[in-house]
């Protein structure tokens, strides 16, 4: 028996060769710039002199008897009282005479015991160490307060993102073959 010729067919695959490389991302933030300022605290004092006052006018008129109005004044009162006195003395006196049947009121043991002059009257204050008036006079301390102020300021400064892009080459590596071959004829026939 005889058999068919068989053609003879071989093939070879294409073969395709893919190189990748991943794309690459550069992602970078710089800080924060933070500003701060800040103002203190201020305290203000601004105090007054203590002012003092002191009065001796009543120590110069007890030492000197004062001024000519109040000399004047301190005479006058005191003449006044010196003649009261001296007419309630004089009225006893009298008294005194008229009774001059008794063996001690005579006219010379009544005007006997009258020989001493009146002082004159006293034309100076009474000394004291409350003649002189001191006085102070203070002020509270003006304050003025101011609170500290804080500023903060922050600039957030944008991420820089940057990427680099990957490559995806692509080629043949082996090409596809077909190859026939043909049965051998025999000739001879």
């Amino acid at each position: 028996m005889k058999t068919l010729p068989i053609v003879q067919i071989r093939t070879t695959p294409t073969v395709l060769n893919f190189e990748a490389k991943l794309g690459e991302y550069s992602i970078r933030q710089p800080k924060a710039e933070l500003q701060m300022n800040t103002k203190p605290a201020q305290l203000t004092v601004q105090s007054h002199p203590i002012e003092m006052s002191v009065d001796q006018s009543r120590a110069f008129s007890a030492y000197t008897g004062g001024k000519m109005p109040e000399l004047n004044a301190r005479i006058y009162s005191g003449i006044e009282q010196l003649f009261l006195q001296n007419m309630a003395e004089r009225v006893q006196q009298g008294n005194q005479l008229a009774s001059i049947h008794k063996s001690k009121n005579t006219i010379a043991n009544i005007v006997g015991s009258d020989w001493q002059a009146r002082p004159f009257p006293e034309t100076r204050g009474p000394a004291s160490s409350g003649n002189v008036d001191v006085r102070f006079n203070t002020r509270q301390p003006d304050l003025h307060y101011e609170p500290a102020v804080s500023e903060l300021n922050v600039i957030v400064n944008k991420p820089e993102i940057e990427y680099y892009r990957g490559k995806l080459d692509v080629y043949v590596k082996q090409y596809g073959t077909i190859q026939y071959t043909p049965p051998e004829i025999d000739i001879g026939l």
